[in-house]
């Protein structure tokens, strides 16, 4: 059984920086596809940035070129690089992982149906 377990988020003012971190138990995610998902109150839960299984990254248009996701798998860990913090960005951050095959774009969007997700971290940016 895969277990993802998150940790990093936290308070911040704007313009700050965060690293989150998932790490993988109960399996070996070379083969998996992996992302971020936040959501925030009101709002739907929306893709941040994702590893396809071909190793490919991808990010929301809303986060380009301040948020990086990035893996290390001796570690059995995905991280997302957060940096330049926005008030919205404020979100429960998840991270997500399947065993499909898909490009980092596809996951994006497909992952929102992924069979694994961890409990979550906050994140919290002040203006």
């Amino acid at each position: 059984q895969v277990r993802l377990v998150e940790s990093g988020g936290g308070s911040v003012q704007a313009g700050g920086s965060l690293t989150l971190s998932c790490s993988v138990f109960g399996y070996t995610y070379i083969t998996l596809s992996m992302g971020w998902f936040r959501q925030a109150p009101g709002k739907e839960r929306e893709g941040v940035a994702a590893i396809g299984s071909d190793g490919s990254t991808s990010v929301a248009d809303s986060v380009k070129g301040r948020f990086t996701i990035s893996q290390d798998k001796s570690k059995n860990t995905l991280y997302l690089q957060m940096n330049s913090l926005k008030p919205e960005d404020t979100a429960m951050y998840y991270c997500a992982a399947d065993w499909v095959g898909l490009t980092a774009i596809q996951a994006l969007t497909a992952l929102s149906r992924a069979r694994y997700w961890g409990q979550g971290t906050q994140v919290t940016v002040s203006s």
